[in-house]
């Protein structure tokens, strides 16, 4: 399958990218006659999908590692003004019809780009897993509010209702998620903002007790970075569909000013509430500050700020498979992801408490991730963003075999951003030995910036656009 690439395989009738019908289309590079859309669609994608618990819980650690309310408010805003470096990205699905660990083979070779290609799967599987967990939680305790409580019965429903939630949307594919996630919009932020009314007066806006050292700056960066960071390989997806003609500046701010609204005002919210209460138990610790009657509505939210996320990672790990070399159209090889999710899900719940571990695991990816990000980004540069389509699935027989399936300059840019991350990384499975040194601060994301460096020195004479968009 790497050495020589078969036809991406379709589900269906062309053109057929409707609401509540099953995409025809995979990681196959979508014709310019079924193009439709606009940038304003990338606002609700980003948006919706960002309306998610996690970034409550982000902004409570930045407080958590000794930063006042408004020294974490400003990297609340940092790490939300990164989502229009996402966004721009973007353009490469534009230009090329087809998904972003597609389009990285141009930066990496097609087997090159294999390794990262399984390790985001399993980042994206693992995610969707932890949003599951916690959206089946909520929904348990709001059974437990209805007066349903007790064995295992409640929690077993709660988990089929927020797979099945998750699993029918991504499944019908592009059209029905971008839609799923503009109409779940509404009724979110709506939610949301409520919840931010009702946590930010309260809020101590005191400056702490000792100033935060470089190890606090760090960590808050790294937590509130690394969640839009985790989207580099996702952008395309959800822009391949969009006409030739969209222009670069309407996607980035379009897009970025969706992920930017939604990811400030709930990492805000979770500032405020963590200078008022313990948020150990963040679900907990928030709730408690709420008054009775917007409880069940609370994690209500919770549930539906899961299954928003969620569905844009399960559907791109679909797309993911594809490029991995799975000979199956893009509805069923969903169905190995679902099943993962499924399996993992159950672990969680009802077998060992894996939740903790899991998340401490996908951390210390950061370590190939920023600097992956870090070689796509620049080769997108480099490129101008213009890349042989056609070569992109034509395996060694296209101008991204490279040697052997690699590209030597990519490759090498790769393995020095993560030799840099692995050095510079202080997480809860590992800590790099140059941490102590550096005061304890964690540099790890800066390996996305070495790796770029290092791209661009040794593909700047050799990278060029392709003379075909």
């Amino acid at each position: 399958m790497l050495g020589h690439e078969a036809a991406p395989t379709t589900d269906g009738p062309a053109g057929r990218d409707e609401v509540f019908q099953v995409e025809g289309h995979g990681i196959d590079p979508i014709p310019d006659a079924e193009r439709h859309g606009g940038a304003k669609d990338l606002f609700w994608l980003w948006f919706g999908s960002n309306l998610t618990f996690t970034y409550v819980i982000n902004g409570a650690l930045a407080v958590s590692f000794g930063l006042s309310f408004w020294q974490a408010t400003a990297v609340v805003v940092l790490g939300g003004l990164s989502f229009f470096a996402i966004s721009a990205a973007g353009l490469s699905g534009v230009r090329t019809g087809t998904a972003t660990l597609a389009i990285s083979r141009a930066a990496f070779g097609v087997r090159g780009n294999w390794p990262a290609g399984l390790l985001n799967w399993v980042v994206s599987i693992g995610y969707t897993v932890v949003n599951t967990v916690v959206g089946t939680l909520a929904l348990e305790a709001f059974l437990a509010d209805l007066g349903w409580s007790g064995g295992h019965l409640p929690r077993a429903l709660a988990l089929a209702v927020t797979l099945a939630l998750t699993f029918v949307v991504a499944l019908w594919g592009h059209a029905t998620v971008q839609w799923a996630e503009r109409w779940m919009a509404y009724a979110l932020a709506a939610g949301f903002a409520a919840l931010l009314a009702f946590v930010l007066p309260g809020a101590d806006t005191s400056a702490p007790a000792a100033a935060p050292g470089a190890s606090g700056w760090s960590l808050a960066l790294v937590v509130m970075l690394a969640g839009p960071f985790s989207y580099v390989p996702m952008p395309a997806d959800y822009t391949r569909y969009l006409p030739r003609t969209t222009s670069l500046k309407a996607l980035t701010w379009s897009g970025g000013l969706g992920g930017l609204v939604s990811s400030v005002a709930l990492g805000i919210a979770g500032v405020a509430a963590a200078t008022q209460a313990d948020l150990t138990d963040a679900v907990a610790g928030t709730e408690g500050l709420l008054p009775g009657w917007f409880q069940p509505l609370f994690l209500a939210l919770v549930l539906g700020g899961s299954v928003t996320n969620s569905i844009i990672t399960l559907y791109s790990s679909s797309l993911n498979l594809q490029v991995l070399g799975i000979p199956w159209s893009r509805a069923r090889a969903i169905l190995i992801s679902a099943a993962v999710t499924a399996a993992g899900s159950l672990g969680a719940l009802f077998l060992v408490d894996f939740t903790t571990s899991l998340l401490s695991f996908l951390s210390l990816l950061i370590i190939v991730f920023a600097p992956w990000g870090g070689v796509f980004l620049a080769d997108m540069v480099l490129r101008r963003c213009r890349y042989d389509s056609a070569a992109l699935h034509a395996g060694e027989h296209g101008a991204y075999w490279y040697r052997g399936g690699w590209h030597p300059a990519g490759t090498a840019a790769l393995l020095a951003g993560m030799l840099f991350s692995a050095l510079t990384c202080d997480s809860e499975l590992w800590t790099g030995p140059l941490v102590a040194p550096l005061g304890g601060a964690d540099l790890s994301l800066l390996g996305a910036v070495v790796a770029a460096a290092v791209h661009v020195l040794l593909a700047r004479r050799t990278v060029r656009p392709a003379d075909t968009a």
